[in-house]
């Protein structure tokens, strides 16, 4: 089927932003010990450099869900889904863990986004005699309703609360040999936003203006609902918002809801946004929508190959601010050393805008090699 470039667009911004968050943790100067969206230690400028990060992860996992559905009509789709998420819970775990904290000894594993969307792929396969409306009402529902898991009750160390504390919650599982596995993004959130994304790939055979209207309407009533539940400040997000010290954070406040585990309304700001990106890129042909699409097109190219560049100009940084390979401090620290270190935040920006135009002609030849050689196997898990 011929690909929809609105949603390769769309992608490849988030792809963009991405780095940003990336380059920001391992580069800025304070980001080891400050919380860029605790309002009482923050400035606006590095909470607007976090916040805004926090669209992609649920943009590309959507996209992932309508991008499985825009192929299931090929025979053996559900297969290939299956062995395609596999791989990418194997990659999440060697190549990404390895680029992310550049241990050698793998002490932290961390299930992320990739891991997230492996894990999705294979439950989609799995559940492919389902129809894909169905698949994304259950999507929603779960959208709507983990949330609920924080208020039950279970007792500590039962075999219940062992089981799902993992796949709804942040959780940190000790394992063998010391090492430990970080669940950053919790099964079950993240597999029902997957969902809803498989079951809205319908509206992409719909026509271009038909569908531009149903993005449209979408986007609108997702963030509408957002402004209208956040401003009652019920139970919908574990961060009410609060007036700050003047009215620029009493907005950050506003703004600042929960990505982990993702909540009903930090779901309802991302994905609504998302939508209407989906309306302005559809049937959208300009300078504009070519730069973000050659990195959409290939997304996992861009994910695995940013981690090492991004980590690699860290330690030229650290090299040129005088320290040595006896400085680095591995694992949780990325190898950064104790000592200040890093760059302010023009800095951050600066390099994030190198990397990413850096990463351009890599992601533009490798988009054509894969296109003139779909012959080739491999490249569908790439």
């Amino acid at each position: 089927m011929k690909r929809i470039s609105s949603i390769d667009t769309v992608r490849g911004i988030v792809m963009v932003i991405m780095a940003l968050d990336h380059i920001r943790d391992l580069i800025h100067i304070p980001s080891q010990t400050l919380d860029p969206t605790n309002l009482t230690t923050t400035t606006a400028s590095i909470f607007m450099t976090r916040w805004i990060t926090h669209f992609c992860a649920p943009i590309f996992v959507f996209l992932a869900g309508t991008s499985a559905f825009l192929s299931s009509q090929k025979e053996g789709n559900h297969l290939f889904l299956i062995k395609r998420g596999l791989w990418l819970v194997l990659l999440e775990f060697t190549i990404i863990t390895f680029g992310i904290w550049w241990d050698i000894h793998f002490n932290v594993f961390l299930f992320q986004v990739i891991a997230a969307i492996g894990l999705s792929f294979v439950v989609l396969g799995l559940l492919h005699r389902v129809s894909a409306s169905t698949l994304g009402v259950v999507g929603v529902a779960i959208m709507v309703l983990h949330g609920a898991f924080a208020l039950l009750t279970l007792p500590e160390g039962s075999v219940l609360r062992t089981i799902l504390t993992p796949i709804f919650s942040v959780t940190a599982l000790p394992l063998p040999a010391s090492k430990t596995l970080i669940m950053g993004y919790p099964l079950i959130p993240w597999l029902g936003i997957m969902l809803a994304g498989y079951g809205a790939g319908s509206y992409f055979k719909k026509p271009v203006e038909q569908r531009k209207q149903i993005f449209l309407k979408l986007g609108g009533a997702a963030l509408v609902a957002f402004v209208v539940l956040r401003f009652a400040n019920i139970l919908l997000d574990p961060q009410p918002w609060s007036v700050q010290k003047d009215s620029l954070f009493t907005f950050l406040s506003f703004i600042n809801v929960t990505k982990y585990p993702p909540s009903l309304l930090y779901d309802l700001m991302t994905l609504g946004t998302m939508f209407l990106l989906l309306y302005c890129f559809e049937s959208t042909e300009n300078a504009l929508s070519r730069f973000f699409t050659t990195y959409g097109k290939v997304p996992m190219f861009y994910y695995l190959l940013h981690w090492y560049i991004v980590h690699l100009t860290m330690f030229a940084i650290l090299f040129a601010q005088g320290f040595e390979v006896k400085d680095f401090e591995f694992g949780f620290s990325f190898g950064r050393p104790k000592a200040a270190n890093g760059l302010p935040l023009w800095g951050v920006y600066l390099v994030w805008i190198g990397i990413v135009g850096a990463l351009y002609p890599l992601c533009r030849w490798f988009g054509k090699y894969k296109k003139a050689n779909t012959h080739k196997t491999w490249l569908r898990y790439i």
